[in-house]
């Protein structure tokens, strides 16, 4: 016993220096200011849910078919089982491996090979049939831990993966929601040129008039009817944006483009915007997957690193077989045909000529390279979540602005027609005034959606749900 106690610690001393330890690689948790600069106090912001348009009834139906048949989501649902296959192998790595077999084996030999060395009287059996049956069992018990390490590795890729999925489902509901946000900002867009249309065709028919009474110039006419038909040509843009929504919600829904329609016929939600929700910069740590998933892909390259460094170790190896072998087949389940062995050995590297040194090299490699992929996301996510708050502060103001614009303008416009018809004004003016309107509630609806827009953004960029 002191003698294999000896010879293995002689093992580990001696594989141990087949290679050095691994390399020291510090990966400090990445330091976030305290607060966002362009986001709301604790008290005054909404709830981040609140950003989406939840009462919108074509956004509800569309997400649900959506999650339910995307690709893209069932996808990452099979990265999920595919990881926990993995994890599912490695952890019965460290378990024994209990086996069964048996045959019947049959052989002939030449008597005249043995004739001339046997005894005299004593005859050997040319021909021989033999019946096995074993059960054998296989052990590695993982003295110094590589097969935990893999283990390890194995069920923080379940977590990468878990998190992926969640940002794809993330990413999918983001893109709902901006496209049904888009096709509601169209339709109060076209609702407003067909305003402007109404008010220009209303002038170039006043206008018509009054050129054929002789007291007005043909040129005013011209001018209402090109205001016209400047509204007529923003129309029939507005199809080509539709016709693209179109397509990315049938891309993204995996539904035919009857059915979109159909769920965007149903009713849309309130245009009210909600207030943007405070967070904090250190909440994307836990809240952002792609965060999560990089810190999980990093834990598993830690512990590949360790895997790989406990290769310069020894492995042993405890095996065992009991079964029966008999020559004759009634003999099988005699307690003469019982036989059995066990055995241990260990194997442990002595000179590679440095193939360990460079398997380790490399797990530490892809340790530091899966850091700084960690730190890029965070940089990132930081980025994103102070880039949305800028927007949504910067949208508010313009939907507000071009909101006072749209009613500053179809004032005048009005207040120039009263007077008009007062005498006070000329025709003239009254054109000035409907063509200074014309677009500006087309501009605030515009406005508004950007600012509808802003906000779903910023759900994305703080890690949504």
């Amino acid at each position: 016993m002191t003698r294999m106690l000896l010879a293995a610690a002689s093992a580990v001393t001696l594989s141990a220096c087949a290679a050095g330890p691994p390399p020291e690689i510090a990966t400090p948790v990445p330091e976030l200011p305290e607060t966002y600069a362009y986001a709301p106090e604790a008290t005054v912001g909404a709830e981040l849910a609140a950003l989406l348009p939840r009462d919108d009834a074509a956004f509800q139906l569309l997400t649900a078919q959506a999650l339910a048949a995307s690709p893209t989501l069932a996808e990452a649902a099979a990265r999920i089982e595919q990881a926990r296959a993995g994890a599912d192998r490695a952890g019965a790595q460290r378990l024994p491996e209990i086996g069964i077999n048996g045959g019947v084996t049959g052989t002939r030999s030449n008597p005249a090979q043995f004739s001339a060395n046997l005894p005299p009287g004593i005859q050997a059996d040319s021909e021989r049939v033999a019946y096995a049956a074993n059960l054998t069992a296989r052990w590695d018990p993982d003295i110094f831990g590589g097969l935990r390490a893999r283990e390890r590795a194995a069920l923080s890729r379940i977590d990468a993966t878990t998190a992926s999925a969640r940002a794809v489902r993330i990413a999918l509901v983001s893109e709902i929601a901006g496209a049904v946000i888009d096709w509601r900002t169209l339709a109060a867009r076209e609702a407003e040129l067909r305003a402007d249309l109404a008010s220009a065709e209303e002038l170039a028919r006043l206008a018509g008039v009054r050129e054929r009474a002789g007291i007005a110039p043909g040129f005013d006419r011209v001018r209402a009817e090109g205001s016209a038909a400047s509204s007529r040509s923003r129309l029939t843009a507005l199809d080509s944006d539709r016709a693209r929504l179109l397509g990315r919600l049938v891309t993204l829904t995996a539904q035919g483009a009857g059915d979109v329609r159909a769920s965007l016929a149903r009713e849309a939600g309130t245009a009210v915007l909600p207030p943007p929700p405070p967070a904090l910069p250190s909440a994307l740590l836990t809240n952002r997957p792609d965060i999560v998933a990089a810190a999980a892909t990093l834990a598993a390259a830690d512990a590949e690193l360790a895997a790989t460094a406990r290769r310069r170790f020894p492995v042993f190896d405890l095996s065992a077989a009991v079964g029966l072998l008999a020559f004759g087949l009634g003999d099988l389940l005699e307690t003469d045909s019982v036989i059995g062995n066990l055995a241990a050995s260990v194997v442990a590297p002595l000179l590679d000529f440095g193939r360990i040194r460079a398997e380790i090299e490399g797990a530490a490699a892809e340790k530091t390279a899966s850091f700084e992929a960690y730190r890029g996301a965070v940089v990132t996510a930081l980025g994103d979540a102070e880039g949305a708050y800028a927007l949504v502060a910067s949208a508010d103001r313009e939907a507000a602005a071009a909101a006072q614009e749209a009613a500053s303008l179809q004032r005048a416009a009005q207040l120039a027609g009263f007077r008009q018809q007062a005498g006070l004004a000329d025709f003239l003016t009254v054109l000035e005034a409907r063509r200074a309107a014309d677009s500006s509630g087309e501009r605030a609806a515009a406005a508004a959606g950007r600012a509808r827009r802003a906000r779903v953004l910023l759900w994305q960029a703080v890690g949504g749900e």
